[in-house]
C-alpha cells in the first residue's frame, strides 16, 4: 500500500469517527492527512467541541499526530465578557459536589481561562477542565492545576502494572512502568491512542502518583 493510499484510508476512518462522536458537529469539520499527520480544519461551536474533535481523531487506529486548526464559530462566544466567563466558571465549580470548595484560582483575560491551585486526584483536575472548557465564551483553557503532594511507595510500579493487566483493552506486556518517588514514566508501543490513554489513567489512579510522563508510542 502506498503512503497516499494509507493516508486516504486514515482520512475516511477519521471522518467516520467524527460522524460517530455525538459531541462533534462533523459537518463543519474538514480532515486532511499527509504522511500520516491528520489536520482538522473548519469551525466548531465551542472550545469543548474543538478538543473532542481532536480526541475523536486520535482514537482512530494509526493516528498519532493531529494538527488541530479548528476555530470557534462566529462571534457569539465573543459576546460573553471576561466577567461573564469568570462568574460562570465560579458557578460550575461551586455547584460540583465532587470538586474542592476552595483552593482553586481562576483568571480570565481575552476569553482565555487560567486555572491554578491543587486538587487531590487527577480525575478531579480532568473534570474541572471538562466543565470549564464546555462553557460558552471560553476560547482557550490553560489548566495549571497541580496535585497535592503524595508520599512515594516502593510498590507503585507493581500496583500500576497489575492495574494494566486487569484492563481488557491493554496488552500489559507491551507497556513498561517505572516509578521514581511519586513520578511515573510509561513507555512502550500500543496500537491506538485509546490504549495509551487507558494506561495513563491507570497510572494516575495510584494514590502515590503526582506526575505521569507518558512516553508510550502509538504504532502507525
Amino acid at each position: 500500500m502506498t503512503s497516499a493510499e494509507r493516508d486516504h484510508l486514515i482520512r475516511e476512518d477519521v471522518e467516520e469517527e467524527l460522524a460517530w462522536a455525538p459531541q462533534v458537529t462533523d459537518a463543519n469539520v474538514g480532515v486532511s492527512v499527509v504522511d500520516g499527520v491528520v489536520t482538522l480544519y473548519g469551525e466548531v461551536g465551542t472550545s469543548d467541541e474543538r478538543v473532542e474533535a481532536m480526541r475523536a481523531a486520535l482514537r482512530v487506529s494509526g493516528v498519532s499526530v493531529v494538527a488541530n486548526e479548528l476555530s470557534i464559530r462566529g462571534r457569539e462566544h465573543l459576546e460573553r465578557t471576561d466577567s461573564d466567563i469568570a462568574a460562570a466558571v465560579k458557578h460550575v465549580l461551586d455547584w460540583s459536589a465532587d470538586l474542592p470548595a476552595d483552593g482553586l484560582q481562576v483568571e480570565v483575560h481575552d476569553h482565555v481561562v487560567v486555572l491554578t491551585g491543587a486538587v487531590e486526584w487527577n480525575y478531579q483536575r480532568a473534570s474541572i477542565e471538562r466543565l470549564v472548557r464546555s462553557l460558552a465564551g471560553v476560547g482557550h483553557l490553560d489548566n495549571r492545576i497541580t496535585l497535592t503532594k503524595r508520599a512515594s511507595a516502593a510498590d507503585t510500579s507493581r500496583l500500576i502494572k497489575n492495574a494494566l493487566v486487569r484492563h481488557a483493552l491493554l496488552d500489559a506486556e507491551a507497556i513498561s512502568v517505572v516509578a521514581v518517588g511519586s513520578e511515573v514514566t510509561l513507555s512502550g508501543v500500543v496500537s491506538t491512542s485509546a490504549e495509551r490513554d487507558a494506561a495513563a489513567r491507570a497510572a494516575w489512579s495510584s494514590p502515590h502518583t503526582s506526575a505521569v510522563h507518558d512516553k508510550i508510542v502509538v504504532r502507525r
